[in-house]
């Protein structure tokens, strides 16, 4: 998936909710961000990230999609490229309880992979709901793909995975998001924390600061298992 895939999918994203009658694409929300990157560990760079989440909420049901792009160049050579994209649809057991069905991709060109894609199923739940507070986990199994970069044939293997979501306002202005992602399968394990810390500076924009943690238990070509990224993004909310 290139940066151009990816601008592709988020112009029809905006073309679609833009061409749907305002009632219809009021249902959306979201919010995309930009920003500026340090990127440490198999890749020292310094960089611009750009990333979409989108959700819908509709009787039952709630889809969300996202998409991400990363890169940057140093004295004219590439050193970080990284695309992605994820989709989950959740289905309501009750207030707090939902089946969930998933599906992510990523290509990350310092990952030592080629691609990482996988699907997945299983169940959710939201332990704290409130207008402060907010806490919610899931877990499943699921199957997936992997094609080491090295290699040049395509792996594949079930998977366990599972997922926590946390968010506490600080203040009626500033609030913490920390997202906890894990895919464990017999020859690797992918890892991945995002925290940030958002600030409100009007009604639709905010400053986000975060750092991201991520971690393969076995990476092609003896790279690093653990890359991190420090972030400063101005967000747009929907």
């Amino acid at each position: 998936m290139t940066l151009a895939r990816i601008s592709l999918i988020s112009a029809a994203v905006a073309l679609a909710l833009g061409l749907l009658p305002s009632e219809a694409a009021a249902e959306w929300k979201g919010k995309g961000e930009v920003g500026a990157v340090m990127a440490r560990g198999n890749s020292d760079a310094d960089t611009v990230n750009i990333k979409l989440d989108m959700s819908r909420e509709l009787d039952r049901w709630k889809h969300n999609f996202g998409v991400l792009a990363l890169r940057a160049t140093n004295d004219g050579d590439k050193t970080a490229e990284r695309y992605g994209a994820y989709w989950q649809s959740d289905y309501k057991f009750s207030d707090r309880s939902y089946w969930f069905g998933g599906l992510r991709y990523e290509d990350d060109r310092f990952s030592g992979f080629d691609y990482q894609a996988s699907v997945t199923t299983g169940v959710g739940r939201k332990f704290i709901d409130t207008d402060t507070t907010k806490f919610s986990g899931q877990v499943g199994v699921g199957y997936k793909q992997l094609k080491p970069a090295l290699l040049g044939r395509t792996e594949s293997e079930a998977i366990v995975a599972g997922e926590l979501k946390f968010e506490h306002s600080l203040t009626e202005t500033t609030k913490i998001i920390d997202k906890f992602v894990v895919e464990a399968g017999s020859s690797n394990t992918f890892v991945a924390n995002d925290l940030a810390l958002q600030v409100k500076m009007s009604d639709k924009f905010s400053l986000s600061a975060g750092i991201g943690v991520r971690y393969n238990s076995d990476p092609p070509g003896g790279l690093k298992t653990t890359d991190t990224l420090t972030t400063l993004n101005l967000v747009y909310g929907f």
